[in-house]
């Protein structure tokens, strides 16, 4: 790539991903056909098949965030600074059918959960070698993973209804779609859904963005049902989004998460 289009890209990218974290997935970068985007199983037959699970309290689900003791690397924020904060009513769609992908990558709880909580994680960049060329040493310093994290708690089927809504967006949506967040407009091109693993259910979502130019960069969706909670990990990588290139969510981080909800 050119250098000063890495140098223009990274540098937008950068403005662009700290913003709109709107942000943080999906394990792996392959990507399967929208029809797998049901995960572990049909989110409404799960439902009927389980005992109703307690939504968990404002303090239970405080308590069940992740912690910068539950991690080996990285940093966790237990409270998110403002512009990753965003509001339901800071996000819109061209099409309503996307919305619930567009919440996910913002952030934004599905639906209307009795209690949410949420946190974000900040990976650590890996220190380029000596000799190392001035473009490979920026897209190095922006080689850093950025993960939001919403947990979410519902009443009855809610969280079970939450996750069916997504899985469902992202047959609907595999075109792409347009989106406004905070004022920003985003172009997503794909969405790629595929299995993942962990909770009663799980998927892992990868939107396709038209980042600048001819970039089209990955941002990734996670997201994991146990019980009545809801936990969605919305994850970007600064470099990606200035290359294209494909980025793996730290796995790790996921589990520990996912492994607090019992």
């Amino acid at each position: 790539m050119r250098t000063t289009a890495v140098r223009r890209t990274a540098l937008a990218a950068s403005a662009a991903a700290l913003a709109l974290l709107v942000t943080a997935c999906g394990g792996s970068g392959d990507e399967d056909k929208a029809g797998d985007s049901k995960g572990k199983g049909d989110s409404s037959a799960s439902a009927s098949a389980e005992p109703a699970a307690k939504a968990l309290t404002a303090a239970e689900l405080e308590k069940a965030g992740l912690a910068q003791a539950d991690v080996k690397s990285g940093k966790v924020a237990t409270k998110v600074v403002a512009t990753d904060d965003i509001a339901k009513d800071q996000v819109k769609t061209g099409d309503a059918a996307c919305l619930p992908l567009a919440h996910a990558q913002a952030g934004v709880a599905q639906s209307e959960p009795t209690a949410t909580v949420k946190r974000s994680w900040t990976g650590e960049p890996v220190k380029p070698s000596e000799g190392t060329s001035p473009e490979d040493t920026l897209l190095a310093a922006l080689d850093v993973d950025k993960m939001l994290i919403t947990l979410a708690s519902y009443e009855g089927d809610g969280a079970a209804q939450a996750m069916k809504g997504l899985t469902d967006a992202a047959g609907k949506c595999a075109g792409g779609y347009t989106a406004t967040v905070s004022g920003e407009d985003m172009k997503v091109v794909k969405v790629a859904a595929a299995a993942a693993e962990g909770g009663d259910e799980s998927s892992a979502v990868t939107l396709t963005v038209a980042a600048d130019e001819d970039i089209q960069a990955p941002n990734k969706i996670i997201v994991v049902r146990k019980g009545a909670t809801l936990v969605t990990f919305s994850a970007v990588n600064l470099a990606a989004m200035a290359t294209g290139e494909d980025f793996d969510v730290p796995a790790d981080v996921v589990e520990a998460q996912v492994g607090k909800l019992g």
